[in-house]
């Protein structure tokens, strides 16, 4: 069953996003759908659990990332049940990834999924994403980071621009709101260093639902004090 259903998910990445994916590619996203949903059972991943609803939101949104220009090192920031990350290391094998979250069970099921699929050079951090810049030289180590549904742009900029190195790309995976969200961040882009790139919506089909694909370029060094304190941004957005 796993396997037919991501043939699936190879032609709407070929047919939608113009990627190809081989059998060892197909293979390994259908041992992650299988873990996802065995481990789903225990552990909160993820409220999507149809086969069908895991390939076009989580796996075929994700794979959205893997046509752009990644650099060398990409994270992902509260990457969840992998998503982004994952899918985009399965996808770009040579690509090395590290995917963040703050809970402890999560990254677990991380570090099973990797070791399972044979993902090479995947770092697996559990850390809360305002104390990723100050810790293990993760400030301004990444050409590229990725973060979908972690919190409303001016929030999640502070997270993240600080990881990445001067001209690095940040992609924030958004719905319909996405408009509203680059409204409100012109304080946080000029502080922390960012610049709005483009804004792309794009379409998976009927059974996903709209989705906006925000890019923002590191065009300046983010100051020493930012991220603030955990809970900080969260509480007061640079707004």
């Amino acid at each position: 069953m796993w396997n037919e259903e991501m043939v699936r998910l190879a032609e709407m990445a070929e047919g939608k996003l113009g990627l190809s994916l081989n059998e060892e590619q197909v293979e390994q996203f259908s041992v992650y759908a299988e873990m996802l949903l065995e481990w789903n059972a225990r552990v909160n991943l993820t409220g999507i659990t149809s086969v069908g609803d895991v390939i076009v939101k989580h796996f075929l949104d994700s794979l959205v990332l893997a046509g752009y220009e990644l650099g060398d090192r990409f994270c992902d920031v509260g990457t969840g049940g992998g998503f982004p990350g994952i899918p985009v290391k399965i996808a770009v094998p040579d690509l090395k990834v590290t995917l963040v979250d703050s809970l402890g069970k999560k990254v677990a099921f991380l570090k099973a999924v990797c070791a399972k699929l044979g993902l090479k050079q995947v770092e697996c951090l559990q850390m809360r994403a305002e104390d990723l810049g100050y810790v293990g030289g993760a400030r301004g180590r990444f050409d590229s980071a990725a973060a979908r549904g972690v919190a409303v742009l001016p929030v999640v900029l502070e997270y993240v621009l600080p990881l990445l190195k001067r001209g690095g790309l940040f992609f924030a995976l958004k719905g319909t709101r996405a408009a509203e969200e680059v409204a409100m961040s012109g304080r946080a882009l000029a502080e922390l260093g960012g610049e709005i790139e483009d804004i792309r919506d794009f379409g998976l089909g009927p059974q996903a639902e709209h989705r906006a694909l925000i890019l923002v370029r590191k065009v300046k060094e983010t100051p020493a004090g930012y991220p603030r304190r955990a809970g900080v941004p969260g509480k007061k957005p640079l707004m």
